[in-house]
């Protein structure tokens, strides 16, 4: 039998190979890819590798770029409004996580729309309350996108249908399979039309602070139809304001202005759903449209939070630790917060009292939350400062605080235990001449058992 011999290579010629291999000149190399191979048409990417020429390191930058469209529309489930079928219909079906109420109320025509297009829905129909935002809601959409359920393509766009808790953990879902899947918005309440439903930020709930496990990832459409408004319930339209109001006091004062002027006729009409004329109706759109404007201009540009000068953080440094203490709807929460802020921005020099007084006169007028006793909670307000600087890279608190006059703001980037104390006491005060000591209606989560 015969044996296979591998020659070895002499000693001089092995050092003069690496010493020909040791002398090589630093490199960079920056890829060069085919458009063929794209794995959606959404995401693309390009990197450099640049060698020290030592054959002992080397060092990658990659970047990943993204698409993500806002679109408002008018009756996106009716069959003469082609937005979705025209993503659907060359995928052969439309994959979809819908809300239990949603589809309750619009389920027969999200059906008939798929039908009419001869397109297939598969869809999983669940109910999405603050108490279900859990890890493990986030496992039960990925066994229905995973192996054992649709087995959902790594391009495959998912159909989100809901407000902003299911925008939230479906997103996550989506971000988990295949560690990238896309997916495109429905939201069908006021906070996920304008913030939880084009945000890049997905996530789930920790035990004690709200929004604390996610990715980003955004969905690849965003279409905002007010026309879903109309069924809901008032208490949920005042709740989702609260975010176009964060956006018009940091980033802008025409649509402050609009919604001092017309907020509280766009709370009672659903924003122009009932019993509204045309000029309101376009009133509404502007609104709609501004606040989502100035939200991604700011989140959308800074999709990864590399930076944390982030204007629709504002109402959002403290909220996430008292919130799920008292169990607050997100938006009363948030306007406490902001309400404190501005009040804490007058103790800082930031902001003159008139301008702290339209804010908080704004908010109280749609009967948002601008104090609730768990601010004197100090242990409380600075663990959940020490919380949101961890989160926040440990490089500041940057909270951002309206400075100047509405419509601008700035970071604070520490804020002492004297200087919050000071500012609580001022704040409770100045709130004790509001009715019910700046109480809202409706400020408690009634899924969690609250009034």
């Amino acid at each position: 039998m015969s044996s296979i011999q591998t020659p070895t290579p002499s000693v001089a010629s092995t050092e003069t190979l690496l010493s020909s291999l040791a002398s090589q000149p630093a490199t960079t190399i920056e890829s060069d890819r085919d458009s063929k191979y794209l794995t959606s048409e959404w995401y693309t990417g390009n990197g450099v590798i640049e060698a020290a020429g030592d054959n002992r390191a080397f060092k990658v930058t990659a970047t990943y770029t993204l698409e993500a469209e806002v679109k408002l529309v008018k009756g996106v489930f009716n069959v003469n409004n082609p937005v979705l079928a025209e993503v659907y219909r060359h995928r052969g079906r439309c994959v979809a996580v819908v809300d239990q109420t949603v589809d309750e109320l619009y389920g027969d025509q999200l059906r008939q729309y798929f039908e009419y297009y001869e397109i297939p829905l598969e869809a999983k129909v669940l109910r999405a309350w603050e108490a279900d935002k859990t890890p493990e809601t986030v496992y039960e959409i990925l066994g229905f996108l995973g192996k054992d359920g649709c087995d959902v393509s790594r391009n495959e766009p998912v159909l989100v249908v809901g407000g902003g808790v299911l925008s939230d953990v479906a997103g996550l879902a989506c971000a988990l399979q295949h560690r990238r899947t896309p997916y495109v918005m429905v939201g069908t309440t006021v906070v996920a039309a304008i913030d939880a439903g084009p945000s890049p930020r997905t996530c789930t709930n920790g035990k004690q602070f709200k929004n604390s496990i996610g990715a980003y990832h955004p969905p690849v459409l965003t279409l905002v139809d007010r026309g879903f408004f109309r069924t809901l319930d008032v208490g949920h339209i005042r709740n989702g304001m609260a975010e176009i109001i964060k956006m018009a006091i940091t980033d802008d004062p025409i649509l402050f202005d609009l919604m001092e002027a017309h907020g509280l006729q766009l709370l009672e009409t659903h924003f122009a759903t009932l019993n509204a004329d045309a000029e309101l109706e376009k009133i509404a759109d502007e609104v709609i449209y501004r606040a989502l404007y100035s939200y991604m201009k700011h989140e959308g540009t800074n999709m990864f939070e590399t930076y944390q000068d982030r204007p629709h953080s504002y109402g959002h440094t403290w909220s996430p630790r008292f919130e799920p203490a008292v169990k607050m709807m997100h938006g009363h929460a948030v306007t406490t917060g902001m309400a404190f802020g501005a009040t804490l921005a007058v103790t800082m020099g930031w902001l003159d009292a008139a301008e702290r007084d339209r804010i908080v006169n704004l908010c109280c007028s749609l009967g948002l939350t601008v104090y609730h006793p768990i601010l004197e909670d100090l242990d409380l307000m600075v663990e959940g400062q020490k919380n949101m600087q961890r989160k926040r890279g440990s490089g500041g608190l940057w909270a951002a605080l309206p400075k100047g006059e509405i419509g601008s703001c700035d970071y604070a980037r520490e804020i002492s235990r004297e200087t919050l104390t000071a500012a609580v006491s001022q704040h409770k005060a100045y709130c004790a001449a509001f009715p019910n000591s700046g109480a809202g209606q409706q400020m408690y989560l009634k899924d969690l058992g609250l009034e």
